[in-house]
């Protein structure tokens, strides 16, 4: 009898997780390789399985793509590795119980880090492996990304009439990660031909089945579900699992109350539950109705702390000229002189101070910190940097929540310069997200909605500001990089200091067609030291030989380099407003005094052009 017509008058039990526990034995290397250098191993668990009551074994090949095997170093060796499986699996089962050839996912929780025609290339080598070998069907485990998931199953669907089992994988109970709710990619998946859809991973038991109570069965397919054993534990530097058997063995007749009909185990889980799935549901009939849960309604109300205090910076920028002034966070605990710089700018009249984030990998007081002392005591809008250097996805929401809740709503959202540059070269440089991945991050919290789909219950109300390096080889894929992050939902640029005239004059051409709005970087040189600096070590900052020739001539004379400097960046400043509304100016080494006198010497010569702008139109009129 086919696996399918058992399915339709049966509860199959599967089998429980590879991996885990070979890692709970101690191995910690590339599990799909034991196929061919354990081959015995891996067999004596499939056996141990099916012994323990499993009617469906799936194949050690869940990472046997070129993808992941190149991790490894073995890419080339997809056919053997597949084929040994299929093999090892085929020993153990003897006909007693069917094969399922398994491909898991590839894409995490960051799904564009792959590109979907690699995916597919990859996925098809692999297919091609095990239907060659003669599997009962094909099982898709794992998949956190719907897109790859319902890419892959239309290729399987395709080449191949076996059973197909689609199983998603969850980061919040009852949606994925894209907010896509669990019933409607459920009923997606049976549109694209899967025999089975189902959950696998991530869940255990309790949240797997609140899962499914909001699940209707399904019109031609039928239900699977492979919960985890329990939350993993890290205890002397290794994970483990803790969920006992007795505990799968109460929550079976739950799943089959849910109308699941394949029920099998993944992480954490051992030949003992399964053992135990069986024993509770031998001869026990599926369900052919259920009554649905219905799932409350949620209103995400936007509360009056989410309301902004000031209008969008990318609203002030389009209208008129815009001044905005980094002051860093200093690198020692006395602030005083930082406050006194935050006070003399505002007094200039300037719409916001920016505050990076630990620049140049070099620890500093915390910019949120800072931020909003900003706010609340001198009373200056502060635009707060966020790198995604330093903190992994959880830290990053958790940073963005609490800056939600300080009412520090103007972001700019950057890749941050790799940790070996700074002061601690030794660190970690974390990176689980790109700039372009945090801005759609935060894009998400404005929806009230978090990284994993999950519902936060209130919306943030962030205006996010992306970086702009015009100094670079080929301008044009810089442009193309603001249109990405446009894409992703960056709202307005912020320039690198550009040191030329012609620079300025070649940006604007390029980028006029860009419909969010430029502050563009201007950085008054005090040295000729400082500008040998920026211009040789610094990443995205280049001096042109005239500038840097200028201030040369001063460079025993450090009064009048700095006069010098500030006449370099009185001349960008008038270059640009003719060009852009928005200037950024930087302030280097808290020489705030410096900033100060650009930012007047700006808010005048903008009040000049309003001036000269309104006595041509009076005259045209």
């Amino acid at each position: 009898m086919s696996f399918l017509e058992k399915l339709k008058n049966q509860i199959l039990i599967a089998d429980g997780a590879m991996g885990t526990l070979l890692y709970s034995y101690g191995t910690d290397c590339c599990f799909e390789e034991l196929n061919l250098s354990q081959a015995e191993q891996i067999t004596n668990i499939h056996r141990a399985y099916i012994d323990a009551g499993a009617d469906v074994i799936q194949t050690n090949t869940y990472a046997a793509n070129y993808l992941k095997l190149k991790r490894y170093g073995l890419e080339d060796f997809v056919k053997e590795i597949n084929s040994a499986a299929v093999k090892n699996a085929k020993k153990a089962a003897q006909n007693r119980a069917y094969i399922l050839g398994t491909i898991g996912g590839n894409r995490g929780i960051k799904p564009n880090t792959i590109p979907i025609e690699e995916i597919k290339r990859s996925f098809r080598e692999q297919l091609y492996c095990l239907l060659l070998e003669g599997v009962d069907g094909i099982l898709l485990e794992t998949y956190y990304d719907l897109q790859e998931l319902e890419t892959v199953l239309q290729i399987a669907r395709k080449e191949t009439d076996l059973p197909i089992i689609a199983q998603v994988s969850l980061q919040e109970v009852g949606i994925m990660q894209d907010r896509t709710p669990i019933t409607e990619a459920f009923n997606r998946l049976e549109g694209l031909g899967a025999d089975v859809i189902g959950l696998n991973c991530r869940l255990g038991p309790h949240h797997m089945l609140v899962t499914l109570e909001e699940v209707p069965l399904p019109k031609s397919a039928y239900l699977s579900a492979y919960p985890n054993a329990s939350l993993p534990a890290y205890t002397d530097g290794k994970f483990h699992y803790e969920g006992d058997a007795d505990y799968f063995r109460k929550s079976a007749r739950s799943f089959r109350e849910q109308g699941v009909r394949l029920l099998g185990g993944c992480c954490g889980t051992t030949p003992e539950h399964i053992r135990a799935f069986a024993a509770e549901l031998h001869d026990t009939p599926p369900v052919t109705e259920k009554a649905v849960k219905q799932k409350p309604k949620k209103i995400i109300i936007q509360p009056a702390e989410a309301i902004r205090e000031y209008p969008p910076l990318q609203d002030i920028v389009k209208e008129r000229k815009s001044i905005i002034v980094e002051l860093d966070p200093p690198k020692k605990l006395d602030t005083t002189k930082f406050f006194q710089g935050a006070k003399a700018l505002k007094e200039t009249g300037i719409d916001a101070i920016t505050l990076a984030d630990n620049s140049l990998a070099s620890p500093r007081i915390s910019n949120s910190a800072l931020g909003y002392l900003t706010k609340t005591q001198i009373g200056m809008r502060s635009i707060i940097h966020i790198t995604c250097r330093d903190r992994n996805i959880i830290g990053l929401q958790s940073h963005l929540m609490g800056l939600h809740t300080l009412g520090l709503h103007d972001i700019l959202a950057v890749t941050g310069d790799p940790a070996r540059v700074g002061d601690f070269p030794g660190a970690s440089s974390v990176y689980d997200v790109s700039s372009f991945e945090l801005i759609q991050m935060i894009k998400q919290l404005n929806e009230g909605l978090s990284i994993s789909g999950k519902e936060l219950g209130q919306k943030a109300a962030f205006s996010v500001a992306a970086a702009f390096n015009p100094n670079v080889r080929s301008l044009e894929k810089a442009v193309n990089r603001l249109e990405k992050k446009m894409k992703f939902g960056a709202d307005y640029f912020i320039s690198q200091p550009i040191f030329s005239e012609e620079k300025l004059v070649e940006v604007y051409e390029a980028t006029k067609h860009i419909k969010a709005p430029i502050y563009i970087g201007i950085m008054p040189l005090i040295s000729s030291k400082n500008a040998e600096f920026l211009h040789h070590e610094v990443p995205g900052i280049k001096i042109t030989d005239a500038i840097r020739d200028r201030m040369a001539k001063f460079k025993d004379n450090p009064h009048q380099a700095i006069l010098e400097g500030l006449d370099i960046a009185k001349s960008l400043i008038d270059a640009a407003l003719d060009l852009f509304n928005g200037i950024y100016l930087i302030t280097p080494f808290l020489r705030y005094e410096l900033t100060v006198e650009l930012a007047e010497y700006a808010r005048s010569q903008s009040a000049n052009l309003v001036r000269r702008n309104n006595h041509v139109q009076s005259i045209i009129h």
